[in-house]
């Protein structure tokens, strides 16, 4: 589990610093309009592949897929760092290199997404989701410096930085093992990949535990990230509180969720943690809608710290139950949704919170959000099964050892999501 976690962390950093490294490139040469396009083209093929990433990682090996990624990840940038070294390149091979990255991160994310359960026992998925959504946090926070170093000192470094820190990712991973998939004779038989696809959303909306939490973390993302992303800047310049005040609103919130994460693998257990996510989503929420009331920078920074703290909780609640609750051979497909509802659901709202925000001011968008991400909670609370929700489970001979298959979700929650096998 360590060794993925380090492999992981090293992912996250060599992204950070790619992202930073290829604006830097475009910047060089090219004009703002370009540099714009450059960094932004590699979200089409994410967003538009996302979910059939999840068929792909579902139907081959989920490790496979995410050492595949980050072999091809390394081979680019090393290349395109060789190609900056020797020469000027042209503005079309980093559009090539930001969409390669795109249909990489569109079966990197649901893959890396379906790990978790395959490397741990049932009970202690909490506690891999709580250190992996650390390794993330510290992650981005460890990239952007580093790859300020080594822009300073040689710009092609920095994709160099990227490309070693993909191929160090790469050889951790290689000695990862992982649990085989549990039988389950109830699953569908592999079809095309979109019939594939269309039995893995049909598996999320039958699922009486799985889909609500599914849709709640969609409506929680929305609601928490047009203010945190959007919200912040707008809230600054309205009242005056200058540049350095979104670097406190956000570091702070950042810190908090950090924390969150820490508070979930020192726990580990949580007792009831379906009510607990569903509290925790519901103060998470208020204090987001606080954030915009509060007249001051010292204020604001302090409810987004404790709005972080308590919404990391909440997110890695929600990420442990669904994975808890969800079929193995579904692991990649549901992994591709909510990482959909990340990169590709959440950021649409943006452009409408900044009309609205226009339209009516940016306080009362504050507690739109807030309202948002509270609804959330109110379709946990019409679903008894999330409610009554539960992350432990009673340990078997043998669970918790490396390679051990995780048992089947109980068939209460899993058998009314199941179809019948197709036939040749």
């Amino acid at each position: 589990m360590l060794r993925w976690l380090t492999a992981y962390f090293a992912s996250v950093v060599g992204d950070s610093v790619y992202f930073l490294a290829l604006g830097w490139a475009a910047a060089q040469f090219a004009g703002p309009a370009q540099v714009g396009m450059v960094l932004a083209v590699g979200a089409v093929p994410r967003a538009l592949l996302m979910l059939l990433g999840g068929v792909v990682a579902d139907r081959f090996d989920p490790r496979k897929v995410v050492i595949g990624s980050d072999a091809l990840r390394a081979a680019v940038i090393l290349a395109l760092a060789a190609v900056l070294w020797l020469s000027t390149p042209k503005i079309w091979l980093l559009v090539v290199v930001a969409l390669v990255f795109g249909v990489v991160d569109a079966l990197f994310m649901p893959a890396v997404g379906a790990l978790p359960p395959r490397l741990t026992a049932p009970d202690e998925v909490v506690r891999l989701v709580g250190m992996r959504q650390l390794a993330i946090r510290i992650g981005k926070a460890v990239g952007p410096p580093l790859a300020g170093f080594a822009l300073a000192h040689h710009g092609e470094a920095a994709f160099a930085t990227a490309g070693v820190l993909f191929a160090f990712s790469l050889l951790l991973l290689a000695g990862v093992r992982i649990a085989p998939l549990p039988a389950d004779p109830g699953a569908a038989e592999p079809g095309t990949p979109w019939q594939d696809l269309a039995d893995g959303l049909r598996y999320i909306r039958r699922h009486r535990l799985v889909g609500p939490l599914v849709l709640a973390t969609a409506l929680s993302e929305i609601g928490f990230m047009a203010p945190l992303q959007v919200g912040v800047f707008l809230l600054a310049g309205e009242r005056g509180f200058g540049a350095s005040s979104i670097g406190w609103i956000l570091g702070a919130f950042a810190v908090g969720a950090g924390l969150g994460a820490v508070g979930l693998s020192l726990m580990g257990r949580i007792r009831r943690a379906g009510a607990v996510q569903l509290c925790t989503l519901v103060v998470a929420s208020a204090a987001i809608g606080a954030i915009g009331l509060l007249p001051t920078v010292a204020g604001a920074a302090t409810v987004a710290g404790f709005a972080g703290l308590v919404g990391g909780v909440c997110g890695g609640l929600s990420i442990a139950l669904i994975q808890h609750n969800t079929a193995a051979a579904y692991q990649g497909r549901v992994a591709g949704v909510l990482a959909l509802s990340h990169v590709g659901l959440a950021p649409l709202v943006f452009p409408l919170f900044g009309l609205a925000a226009g339209a009516v001011g940016v306080t009362p968008m504050f507690l739109i959000g807030a309202g948002i991400s509270a609804s959330a909670a109110v379709v946990g609370l019409l679903s008894g099964d999330v409610r009554r929700a539960q992350l432990t489970v009673r340990q078997t001979r043998g669970a918790g050892r490396p390679g051990t298959p995780a048992p089947a979700p109980p068939p209460a929650t899993d058998a009314a999501a199941r179809r019948p096998r197709r036939t040749r």
